[in-house]
């Protein structure tokens, strides 16, 4: 009945308003506070449809507006099951420490911020163009993962990075950014 369906509007009106709007917000204000002219960005969300975001640098949006189509990672589907593990014990903790051409350290107490680090000086984007993946997700994602979700860290910006690997693997992967983008980085696990 159109009684509900308004209720159902006015609903969706308050998340927009009260959940949607309020992350918006936080999420481009620092982004987008480093662009010193008036500009107006329009958010079209169609359910089940990639999202498309808009951009005009003049007030009146109707004018000729450019158009940034987002589209999500798709969704990985595991195999999920009984898995046995060889050892019932974990390994001792290591640690890595990588180092730059022009002698910058980057060293941290977990290898998980260390391989995070490393990403953000280097590039989310250039990173995530050579599209490493890790567990089948992309090591740098737009979407969380249903199975994985929980060891992807927010990067930034809606970037997404999975660190559910060993010290080993984060220095295979920081390797592979390295030579992929010709950075001559010294990978070492401490």
């Amino acid at each position: 009945p159109d009684e509900y369906l308004q209720q159902a509007n006015e609903l969706e009106e308050e998340i927009i308003k009260k959940e949607i709007l309020p992350i918006l917000s936080e999420k481009i204000e620092p982004v987008i506070g480093q662009i010193q002219r008036e500009l107006v960005l329009v958010v079209d969300y169609i359910p089940n449809e990639p999202l498309s975001v808009r951009i005009s640098r003049k007030r009146n949006f109707t004018a000729s507006m450019e158009t940034i189509e987002i589209v999500p990672d798709p969704k990985v589907e595991h195999n999920v099951g009984n898995i046995k593990r060889n050892s019932p014990t974990k390994s001792a903790k290591t640690n890595l420490r990588v180092t730059f051409r022009d002698g910058t350290m980057i060293e941290n107490r977990f290898a998980k911020d260390t391989l995070l680090e490393v990403i953000q000086k280097v590039g989310v984007e250039k990173v995530r163009a050579i599209g490493i993946v890790q567990c089948g997700v992309p090591l740098i994602s737009n979407t969380i993962d249903n199975i994985y979700g929980n060891a992807q860290v927010d990067i930034a910006d809606g970037w997404y990075l999975i660190t559910h690997s060993s010290t080993g693997q984060k220095r295979q992967q920081i390797e592979k950014i390295s030579e992929a983008l010709n950075l001559g980085l010294k990978v070492e696990i401490l």
